[in-house]
């Protein structure tokens, strides 16, 4: 096939933001263009839709190559290697994996199996065109970041913005890039895997900015079926899986107004659903497929890179989100005003600030925490014990302040003294604040 040379600068002008979903069984990815509206799930066939790569390493016996996702399962049950699967945990857990008696770094793994997958994304641009990337994992605690901060820089993405996002955001982030009406109520998800799970999201429109947030519920007690052979007997469990889901719905959508809802998970995959899913789309809108969070991943990294009008009116409060604005009551140009340091809707741990005040008199300094979720305002004080005593506005201080959990920061206070009039003390205070 002849290339039209104008095709063939495209490739190389063209940036792209990539959203990767890493879950416990499979993986998947998918890119958009900067300046594109609808995300591509990467397919691993070629021309097919089989969008889930199976998080699964594979090393060949008896020398140093290894194989992933379908590829290293079909090596292992063919007997010719080593399978490591649930990369995820294994890198959680941080301790060593042994294969074939030799101890593998469990982030290194992952980084491989990430790099290995990555080639399925460079058929069609190559890596060099990423601008940014998402990963997105089901819960974001703090070894979670931890350990995807070793994947990023494993990855080596020359000049590439890597981030972390959690699902329920980017539950949120593909939910915002919807058409309104499909949002204009709550919006609700269930993803069915190993058992059921339950996402609502619901929208305050009455602050400024919006708040969104998202409640979870697991439902342990629609666990994951395994068919029988017997036709009549695998018919007998799908009638039966479909009451109790039925049920299920019922008790979560009780009571509630629900725009659209959103079947996820390969517990979907079988045609089982079929008095429920009546149900469901009795006046609501209802989706089945399994790439909603890698399409979010991507939609909420391309608002990082370029905000969009919408998403500068909404905020999303989850988990890992700074709940409160944090801030400090200033001086300038003789009139008292509100600097803001902290905002929130942020991730914490990617969270800091460091800048200089003139310290009005005395020997305090005081942080104003303003929650988004109704609370009052209030304030935190830091006493600076043993600052030299100076007249007023000659104290110059640097301040740093870093959040070390979704609801702490940690502060420290440095004294910069003021110029050749007074030296700096080299005083420092450290203090954690809740917020």
């Amino acid at each position: 096939m002849f290339q039209n040379p104008k095709d063939a600068g495209r490739k190389n002008i063209r940036k792209v933001v990539v959203g990767y979903d890493l879950g416990r069984e499979n993986a998947q990815i998918s890119y958009c263009g900067l300046d594109e509206s609808e995300p591509e799930t990467v397919s691993a066939v070629a021309g097919g839709e089989q969008y889930n790569i199976p998080m699964a390493l594979c090393k060949r016996k008896g020398v140093g190559q290894w194989y992933y996702g379908k590829e290293a399962i079909k090596f292992a049950r063919e007997g010719d290697g080593i399978l490591v699967e649930d990369l995820l945990t294994l890198a959680q857990r941080g301790e060593d994996v042994l294969v074939e008696g030799e101890a593998y770094d469990p982030a290194a793994l992952l980084t491989l199996f990430v790099k290995r997958s990555l080639s399925l994304l460079n058929i069609r641009v190559s890596l060099s065109q990423i601008e940014a990337f998402m990963f997105t994992v089901e819960e974001l605690t703090p070894r979670m970041v931890d350990v995807l901060g070793k994947v990023a820089v494993g990855l080596q993405l020359r000049g590439a913005h890597v981030s972390f996002q959690s699902h329920l955001e980017s539950f949120y982030a593909y939910t915002l890039h919807q058409g309104k009406e499909l949002w204009m109520n709550d919006v609700m998800i269930f993803e069915y895997n190993e058992f059921l799970k339950v996402l609502r999201l619901t929208c305050n429109r009455n602050t400024t900015p919006k708040v969104v947030f998202i409640d979870e519920v697991r439902r342990p007690e629609m666990v994951r079926r395994t068919w029988r052979e017997e036709p009549e007997m695998k018919q007998q469990q799908m009638t039966e899986l479909d009451l109790m889901f039925l049920h299920l719905a019922g008790d979560c959508l009780e009571g509630k107004t629900v725009s659209s809802i959103y079947l996820l998970g390969e517990g979907f995959k079988e045609d089982w659903a079929r008095e429920s899913l009546k149900f469901l789309c009795k006046n609501r809108r209802v989706f089945r497929g399994n790439n909603l969070y890698s399409k979010g991943a991507c939609y909420g990294m391309r608002e990082r890179t370029q905000p969009s009008k919408e998403w500068k009116e909404y905020v999303y409060l989850g988990a890992d989100k700074l709940k409160s604005n944090i801030g400090m009551r200033a001086l300038r140009c003789g009139e008292d005003s509100y600097y803001a340091i902290l905002d929130a809707g942020n991730n914490w741990y990617e969270s800091s600030a460091e800048f200089d005040i003139i310290l009005e008199d005395g020997n305090t300094v005081e942080f104003v925490i303003t929650p988004l979720t109704g609370e009052n305002v209030s304030s935190r004080l830091i006493t600076l014990e043993g600052l030299p005593g100076r007249p007023p506005r000659t104290t110059r201080l640097n301040i740093q302040i870093e959040m070390s959990a979704v609801n702490q920061a940690v502060v420290t206070v440095t004294d910069m003294g003021f110029g050749e009039i007074f030296k700096p003390s080299g005083k420092a205070w450290n203090q954690t604040i809740t917020v």
